[in-house]
């Protein structure tokens, strides 16, 4: 989360209405697929309006050396597409995002996040995740889609997590997109990609097609599927406080394993053979971000840690954090939250109110009281509102600490009515940090190795920049079964702790 004094509303919709993710299909069947054949004006207007959106919702633009490479490689496989000859004619972003997740939007623009990045294991399976994703636009999926994803814009946030709207269309309905964004991501992709799975397979057997012609190995899409299925697997194991909410690349399919088998029957038919280099890749992604971004606060467990606000706090048992530009979004079966912040003048009943305006819109949300508490020794103010909705009353909570005469943060929290207390032991532990624990928060990144002699997974694996599972990520990390051995010379993935 970056300081800032805005909130992004529900423009997420918008973007989903563009943008198109994975997930599972049925046995793969090779068929003639309609592409559209150029970028139409409009197309790139609409491109054009929503890339900086796209940019500010997934931490902006990866400024590394690795960015330019993404784009000469995603360059290459988008002209396979027949949209445009000219390379120029697209931008292809990598995101400074610690999810894992690729998109496209019309227009030509095509975006992968670093986090994703690191879970390759050479070019051809860069440009086979990028090359589904164009397949997505040249296929025109987005528009045959947009009925789908307008719904989803009216329902509304609320609405879905709910399961009915809210009476004041308009009010409370639209204002949570505010409060909830990323699980508004996560219900209004899950609710359109149902209807989706033969626009997944299209796009599987373009994207397989686009490596032919470019001369990688078609077989990098399947390779890539069953790292991000392994990577899915592990993260289920994980206890919760590295939990990341969607979107995250093919993350919603049923059946990974099927997933695989659908991508490899797709290569065999157009015949195997290409190039994969693995070594260009490789010396690529050496000192890539990995993990959460310093800047924008760090996620460990169930803390949440901001060197540059200089503040902390833990989530209850059980709930999952994800840390966005604009705010850090917290979820379990209780409820919801966002952590954020917004313009303060010194009048904390004055911000309160303006949150909880922000949150309902014309629904005039309105708490009885403001009450006054300290904690740990951080002044600190809350209220409770109750709001009726089709699925039955529930409470939104503001929980709102004074840093300073200037600096204000803020919980706003949604539970069912009287479930409240459900995130008192988050909103009890916000403090402030020393500079001992600010020091003490580095970045991870990607080191590529050489295996030397005598090194083997275990030994490598004890180099992890983690306390937990070390030698299971180290194993997902470089696509390496439980069964598999090392040899001297060859290169690995390690994740390692780099100075601010």
């Amino acid at each position: 989360m970056t300081r800032r004094t805005g909130t992004t509303g529900t423009r997420l919709a918008m973007v989903l209405a563009a943008s198109v993710m994975l997930t599972g299909v049925a046995d793969a069947q090779l068929k003639a697929i309609r592409t559209q054949t150029n970028i139409t004006p409009a197309e790139r207007k609409q491109g054009d309006e929503a890339h900086p959106q796209l940019l500010a919702e997934f931490g902006g633009a990866y400024n590394g050396p690795q960015a330019a490479y993404v784009n000469r490689i995603g360059q290459n496989i988008a002209i396979q597409s027949g949209l445009s000859r000219s390379p120029k004619d697209f931008t292809v972003t990598l995101l400074n995002s610690p999810v894992n997740n690729a998109f496209a939007i019309p227009g030509g623009y095509v975006y992968v996040t670093r986090q994703l990045m690191a879970l390759m294991n050479d070019e051809a399976e860069l440009a086979g995740v990028l090359g589904h994703e164009v397949g997505h636009v040249a296929a025109q999926h987005s528009k045959k889609r947009q009925s789908a994803a307008t719904r989803n814009q009216i329902l509304g946030v609320l609405g879905a997590v709910l399961g009915g709207a809210i009476g004041d269309n308009g009010g409370l309905l639209g204002g949570l997109g505010g409060l909830l964004q990323n699980n508004a991501m996560k219900v209004a992709q899950l609710a359109t990609l149902g209807f989706s799975r033969s626009q997944e397979l299209e796009a599987d057997q373009l994207g397989v097609q686009y490596l032919k012609k470019a001369g990688y190995d078609p077989l990098a899409l399947s390779t890539m599927l069953a790292s991000l299925a392994n990577q899915t697997s592990l993260e289920a194991r994980l206890s919760g406080g590295d939990a990341r909410s969607i979107p995250e690349w093919a993350s919603t399919h049923p059946d990974p394993a099927s997933r695989v088998r659908n991508a490899e029957s797709l290569a065999a038919r157009v015949g195997a053979g290409g190039v994969r280099n693995a070594d260009a890749f490789l010396a690529s992604v050496g000192g890539l971000l990995y993990g959460d971004d310093p800047k924008q606060g760090v996620i460990e467990g169930r803390d949440f840690l901001h060197p540059d606000l200089r503040l902390k706090f833990t989530v209850p048992n059980g709930y999952g954090m994800q840390n966005g530009n604009d705010a850090v979004s917290v979820s379990g079966n209780g409820g919801q939250a966002q952590f954020s912040t917004a313009a303060y003048n010194g009048d904390m009943n004055a911000y309160i109110a303006s949150v909880f305006k922000a949150v309902g819109g014309n629904a005039n949300l309105s708490p009885n009281t403001i009450e006054r508490t300290t904690v740990n020794g951080i002044p600190a103010y809350y209220a409770i509102a109750r709001a009726n909705t089709q699925s039955g009353q529930v409470d939104v909570t503001v929980f709102a600490y004074e840093f300073s005469r200037s600096s204000a943060f803020h919980f706003v929290a949604l539970t069912k009515a009287g479930g409240a207390s459900v995130f008192n032991p988050m909103f009890n532990s916000v403090r402030r940090l020393g500079a001992s624990e600010v020091a003490a928060i580095r970045p991870r990144r990607v080191d590529v190795i050489t295996v030397a002699r005598g090194d083997t997974v275990a030994t490598l694996a004890r180099r992890m920049a983690y306390s937990d599972y070390q030698t299971e990520r180290f194993q997902v990390l470089n696509r390496l079964g439980s069964s598999s051995r090392l040899t001297p010379g060859q290169k690995v993935k390690i994740v390692v702790y780099a100075s601010r």
